[in-house]
């Protein structure tokens, strides 16, 4: 049992607390939130006092990339399809071993950014391994990857048995899903294979949609520099006279598709955002990430205008050098409580899990980050978080 003390308690679907205080049973879920003068002191618990700090819940990162930790820095490419490239050359020099480490690095990382649950993609399972070793929380989505109709059977079985291997790993906290990278990487049936089986099997699903131009223009008008990437493998390249989001509405994947992920969301517009919002989908904001790749500006007031989950999420270390949530929210415009809602319980909802974590009420996961108390001025001051912990267990500080 655990009872912590701060100058401020935000538990983010009430008012803040001043000199307030967070109690942690031995189940790892909060037993009182309140002043520090009524939340009671157990027989035997340990307590801990930050007179100068901020205690909010856990930071809830929508879309990271463990496995890649080690390369941060390593991909100076500008150009969005080259640097695409070059990220591919990366992992393929990567050992299993290597990718291991990455991901524990990442993991521990997220915990020094007072994140306590991420959403992650990848294509090794070293994410989920690495959460589950370490005692995390968060969803996998495994990555399935084949631009080339003609290998859908041998794409999907390549998935299939990551999902069997890695499934026993995907017990609470944590949860496995499934993520057809993006429409430059898959194809048509595949798509449709990999929604077919998610919605079968009741699989999250997480997807890169409308991040790029070059996306863009690949879709709608068979051109631009990935048309130019897939045709040069000799695959055939059809200009599909729609935005991506249209183009997957199309092939039946964004019909019934509830609790799924658009990572990105930056090349959208009205009719777009109509398509998402009513096929139940979510949305991870990752500003920084749209900005150093020259993608633009997702529309974010819009979306949250139609009524879209939106969390935020940082890509990977590859694209914007660090593990901090914080600084996505500087880069969206967020601030104080605004800031605070959309890293906790939004990024929650957008994730399915607002039941669980995103705010400190009673009987929710003891999922909690204490920072400085200067976290929520703007731009907040880098920052590592004084401790956090993830259902009561204390991960970092």
């Amino acid at each position: 049992m655990l009872r912590i003390r701060a100058q401020f308690v935000h538990p983010v679907t009430a008012p803040p607390i001043e000199d307030g205080a967070v109690l942690v049973d031995d189940r790892g879920t909060i037993a009182a939130v309140g002043p520090n003068l009524v939340v009671p002191t157990r027989p035997g618990a340990r307590q801990l006092e930050f007179p100068d700090a901020r205690l909010l819940p856990g930071l809830v990162n929508t879309h990271t990339h463990l496995e890649l930790t080690h390369l941060a820095g390593k991909n100076a490419e500008r150009e969005f399809a080259a640097w695409i490239r070059t990220l591919r050359a990366l992992k393929d020099a990567t050992t299993p071993e290597e990718f291991s480490r990455s991901a524990e690095q990442g993991v521990r990382d997220a915990w020094a950014a007072g994140v306590t649950c991420v959403a992650d993609t990848g294509s090794t399972g070293a994410p989920l391994e690495a959460l589950a070793r370490l005692g995390g929380r968060g969803i996998y989505y495994q990555e399935v990857f084949g631009p080339d109709p003609a290998q859908c059977a041998a794409s999907m079985a390549e998935l299939e048995r990551a999902l069997a291997r890695l499934s026993p790993l995907a017990s609470s906290p944590l949860s496995l899903g499934v993520s057809p990278h993006a429409p430059y990487t898959v194809s048509e049936p595949l798509y449709r294979a990999v929604a077919d089986l998610a919605r079968r099997e009741r699989w999250p699903l997480a997807m890169h949609l409308a991040e790029s131009r070059a996306e863009t223009e690949l879709v709608r008008d068979g051109s631009g520099a990935f048309a130019d990437a897939l045709r040069a493998r000799g695959f055939a390249v059809r200009a599909q006279h729609c935005s991506p989001v249209q183009y997957l509405l199309r092939l039946g994947v964004l019909q019934r598709a509830t609790g799924w992920l658009c990572i990105h969301g930056v090349q959208v517009d009205g009719p777009d955002i109509d398509v998402l919002r009513d096929a139940g989908v979510a949305v991870a904001h990752c500003p920084r990430s749209n900005r150093v790749h020259g993608h633009g500006t997702a529309p974010l007031a819009a979306f949250r205008r139609a009524g879209l989950p939106v969390g935020l999420g940082t890509d990977s270390v590859v694209s914007v050098g660090d593990s901090s949530l914080l600084a996505e929210a500087t880069a969206a415009g967020l601030d104080g409580e605004d800031a605070l809602r959309m890293l906790t319980i939004e990024g929650a909802r957008a994730l399915g899990l607002e039941r669980e974590i995103g705010s400190l009420e009673v009987g929710k996961q003891g999922d909690l980050a204490v920072f400085p108390s200067t976290i929520l001025h703007r731009p907040p001051p880098p920052s590592t978080a004084l401790l956090t912990l993830v259902a009561g267990r204390v991960v970092h500080g």
